[in-house]
């Protein structure tokens, strides 16, 4: 009876810890890196959600033991301060294990070991914001998304914001990034389990840039005017065949009132 006890509560707690994590890979059609600070020694707005991007996704990457590095691709200037700060006022640092390492200028050369050495690769919004990724290098990206992709089907975690997102359309051409610019974002309730103590406010402080269309069963953590997908997230696999979409929170209510259901029989069955 112990050990069915111990075997539902078990499920119980992994049920809820998966429910709560929309790594490892983030994609968002937002330009936080431009729109954020940092005040008192913790980031604010778009800094704060690029924060508990990579705190979501070292949480569910499986290459915590070996690759402990958030490996920043492209940036310099203000998009390198972002990336600096979201790491270094986040969990991951310091007592956290993870090292920071930026790789400024991506070549096919470069993008190859950053990606034999990352836990996490975080991608800027190129052109908007000071520093961004470039043509050239948004190329480079494109030209290795299968490669990105192995990455991340690998256990790799992923963090990209607004850009060309030309990458993406070539892995897959049904997911399309749509450039527009728009303000105003609203977390749904996949989005508030992903990224606790973040808030609309945080997001909104500036405009986004990009959304999504053909996402398939890939969460949706945050929408925009006319419910457009702007920041999107899957809990594993690979950017062409990630993980189904989390089930919603009434679905684990309704399970783990089942399993304490199962777990009460079995307490009352136990021989006096």
């Amino acid at each position: 009876m112990k050990l069915r006890l111990r075997a539902a509560a078990a499920v119980a707690s992994s049920l809820f810890a998966s429910a709560a994590f929309a790594g490892p890979f983030i994609l968002a059609g937002t330009d936080a890196d431009d729109h954020g600070f940092a005040s008192g020694g913790a980031n604010q707005d778009g800094w704060l959600f690029m924060q508990k991007a990579i705190e979501n996704i070292a949480a569910g990457s499986s290459l915590t033991t070996t690759n402990r590095v958030v490996v920043s691709l492209g940036s310099s200037g203000a998009a390198l301060t972002a990336a600096q700060s979201a790491f270094s006022l986040s969990s991951l640092a310091g007592a956290g294990g993870w090292t920071f390492l930026s790789v400024t200028d991506v070549t096919a050369a470069s993008f190859a070991s950053s990606i034999a050495s990352a836990g996490i690769i975080m991608l800027d919004s190129g052109g908007n914001v000071g520093g961004g990724l470039t043509d050239a290098e948004e190329l480079v990206l494109t030209t290795n998304s299968a490669a990105l992709n192995s990455f991340v089907g690998g256990g790799g975690g992923l963090f990209s914001q607004a850009g060309d997102y030309g990458w993406l359309s070539a892995l897959v051409p049904g997911l399309n990034p749509v450039t527009t610019q728009s303000t105003g974002l609203t977390l749904t309730a996949a989005g508030s389990a992903a990224f606790p103590g973040l808030n609309n406010g945080d997001l909104s402080a500036g405009p986004w840039h990009n959304y999504f269309t053909g996402v398939g069963s890939i969460p949706v953590l945050a929408t925009g005017v006319n419910n457009f997908a702007v920041v999107i997230g899957a809990a594993g696999g690979s950017i062409t065949n990630p993980i189904p979409a989390i089930p919603e929170p009434s679905t684990y209510a309704l399970m783990a009132l089942g399993l304490a259901g199962m777990a009460a029989v079995a307490r009352r069955r136990k021989p006096t």
